[in-house]
């Protein structure tokens, strides 16, 4: 399973004002865990930082840390979203997981991330 510890951050350069980050990695794989044929994704990292940001080739070695990974659309993209947002703690965090088409069916997972209430009063 990719390990979060992969993520590394750098300083917001503008911490005072709210704008949208966005990334998308259109090489996205892993495999499905009952059939084990490969699942390929394009994921939409969109976020609002706090204090910190993702370097991006510590975010494309944590996407590719998936590629023989046995997991479902739904837990891969909720795992994606919980370690950004761990890592982060950015104002507001969306991941987009547009996977391909198998047997005439495509799907778009869609997991919003917030910062746990007892944290945000911290703040």
């Amino acid at each position: 399973m990719a390990d979060p510890k992969i993520l590394e951050t750098f300083a917001n350069p503008a911490p005072r004002r709210d704008y949208v980050i966005e990334h998308t990695h259109h090489e996205f794989t892993s495999v499905c865990p009952l059939t084990g044929h490969p699942d390929f994704a394009t994921i939409t990292v969109r976020y609002i930082a706090d204090k910190t940001c993702v370097e991006l080739k510590s975010l494309k070695l944590y996407f590719h840390a998936y590629r023989n990974e046995g997991i479902f659309f739904e837990a891969v993209t909720n795992k994606i979203c919980d370690d950004l947002g761990a890592v982060l703690k950015p104002r507001q965090l969306t991941i987009v997981a547009d996977w391909n088409g198998r047997g005439g069916v495509t799907s778009r997972i869609t997991a919003d991330w917030t910062l746990p209430k007892r944290a945000a009063r911290r703040r």
